[in-house]
């Protein structure tokens, strides 16, 4: 409790520190003057994190790929930066999402380099704030944000509200009150770039299990307000419901205010679904998405109510990686921030997997942000191609895109590995036809049983998909039509070991959700054990 009150104190000072900035007449003049310096500031921050730091994970790996400061300028200068990070990672200076969580050994030329998440932070930046990766494979990840760099996003959120004309609509937003920060911060970028958000809506749990979050949400969002930041309280929607969403934004187009909203796409896809249920129309809303995948499933539910949807990409570790144009109505696509983040792909095997991927690598190029990483792969794979686009991002520079983004996690369990771009199809498509539904009705989920590991498909009592051994078996045909040779014929064989089970609510377990969101803890399971 006394840690939990010292965190959330540094936040509120954290956005007092904020607040106390002034706003930028042209805060596009430090985005185009990153973008100018991108190299150079990249080997500075080399230089004085990895290469003045013998302890450093990175001065290790630059030591067995025999690669000395001077050797890595002129390497820059030589080829570029993006052709320079790539020899790097052929030469074994990179890390992947597993080592950079600390979850397994960096092992280099046969040798173990001491490394996990603190190791990486940058040392010369401090914040009061932070933000938390999500866990699924360790405790979560904490990653400070300084006061520069969260002054410094306000250029890109004049650039979204530039290129989806956002003046003319009510911004509404459905976000996680805390311990997640999004909603509160993207509430203070907005006030601060004189767009105040109408409305805000929450999942915040009930009191008996989250009533502290909403507490400490209360307190957060009043003491902006006594600082002269009105940020709007979260209104909480009941459990499983966003219908009220559905009829705000559409009491809103009755009164001629079109909206946009800002959420993650599981929930944008649940209002829309809610919107045609109730027979509300919602149609010309535009939905700005992220948190997860937008998949071909998710845009089509959204679509169907008459909406526009445009994804954002960022991974906590790394940050804000890119963001759609209006021309990118199609897959999973986004112009990449060129300023903050260097993307290179390189092609490997998944793990445990015949499958092979073009497996992105980030590097962080911002001095202020909260971790320096190099050539950080974060099991999620697309497409890098330039980009002829006429928009604001590649105005402002922004010319290389990332389209078709997918995570290749994994879930394991009895040997059995299963990719994530064949479960989201299965779970997104191939159920919901069958037995109906719709994306986010149907999730896998692995957790640490008694004994071992275990897996369960969960089931939104929505879909009405009828008897779970039904769901079962079709499940599994379905996988094995994905992996053939041996994984199929252990499928197959531990298809007998499938039961229908009560779940209990994914709160009271360590889990690993791939690759959705859990909506709703009150689901049926199938449950492989």
């Amino acid at each position: 409790m006394t840690g939990e009150m010292i965190y959330y104190s540094r936040m509120t000072l954290g956005i007092r520190d904020v607040l106390r900035q002034p706003v930028a007449a042209d805060p596009m003049a430090a985005l185009r003057w990153q973008m100018e310096h991108r190299e150079e500031h990249f080997l500075d921050l080399a230089r004085r994190v990895v290469f003045s730091n013998p302890q450093h994970p990175y001065r290790e790996m630059f030591r067995i790929a025999g690669c000395a400061w001077e050797d890595l300028a002129a390497e820059v200068g030589r080829h570029g930066l993006e052709a320079a990070l790539g020899r790097l990672a052929a030469a074994g200076v990179y890390l992947t999402e597993d080592e950079i969580k600390g979850t397994t050994p960096v092992i280099r030329a046969g040798r173990e380099i001491p490394c996990g998440p603190e190791a990486l932070l940058n040392p010369l930046v401090c914040g009061r704030m932070t933000t938390t990766s999500g866990g699924s494979r360790s405790g979560g990840t904490m990653t400070p944000k300084s006061t520069a760099l969260q002054v410094y996003r306000e250029a890109y959120h004049r650039l979204q509200w530039r290129e989806f004309e956002l003046a003319g609509r009510t911004g509404v937003q459905v976000r996680p009150i805390l311990p997640s920060t999004l909603g509160i911060g993207y509430n203070l970028r907005s006030i601060r770039c004189g767009q105040k958000t109408a409305k805000w809506f929450a999942q915040g749990g009930h009191w008996l299990d989250a009533g502290h979050y909403r507490a400490v949400t209360y307190w957060m969002v009043r003491s902006a307000r006594w600082m002269g930041a009105s940020l709007p309280l979260p209104d909480y929607l009941p459990e499983n419901d966003f219908s009220p969403v559905a009829r705000w934004i559409a009491q809103r187009k009755r009164e001629g205010l079109p909206c946009a909203m800002l959420s993650y796409a599981s929930a944008a896809v649940r209002v829309a679904s809610a919107a045609r249920d109730a027979g509300l129309d919602i149609a010309g809303t535009l939905f700005l998405v992220d948190g997860e995948a937008l998949t071909d499933a998710k845009r089509a539910a959204i679509e169907a109510a008459g909406c526009e949807a445009y994804p954002k990409y960022a991974i906590s570790e790394v940050g804000s990686i890119g963001n759609a144009c209006r021309r990118m109505r199609t897959g999973n696509s986004v112009h990449v921030h060129s300023d903050a983040v260097a993307v290179i792909g390189r092609r490997r095997r998944a793990p445990l997997s015949d499958a092979e991927v073009n497996s992105l690598m980030f590097t962080n190029l911002l001095p202020f942000a909260g971790r320096f990483l190099i050539n950080a792969e974060m099991d999620d794979a697309g497409i890098l191609e330039p980009v002829d686009c006429d928009c604001e991002y590649a105005r402002a520079g922004m010319n290389l895109r990332i389209s078709g983004i997918y995570s290749y996690g994994k879930l394991t369990g009895q040997g059995i590995t299963l990719m994530g771009g064949d479960i989201v199809r299965i779970l997104e498509s191939a159920l919901p036809q069958r037995f109906g539904g719709g994306p986010g009705d149907y999730q896998l989920v692995e957790y640490d049983g008694a004994r071992q590991a275990q897996v369960e498909l969960r089931i939104s009592p929505r879909a009405g998909a009828g008897p779970p051994a039904a769901v079962r078996d079709f499940l599994l045909r379905e996988i094995r039509g994905c992996y053939g040779g041996a994984l199929a014929s252990r499928v197959w064989t531990h298809s007998d070991g499938l039961e229908a089970v009560a779940a209990e609510p994914l709160a009271t377990r360590t889990g690993k959700v791939l690759p959705l969101h859990l909506l709703s803890p009150k689901v049926e399971a199938v449950r492989a054990s």
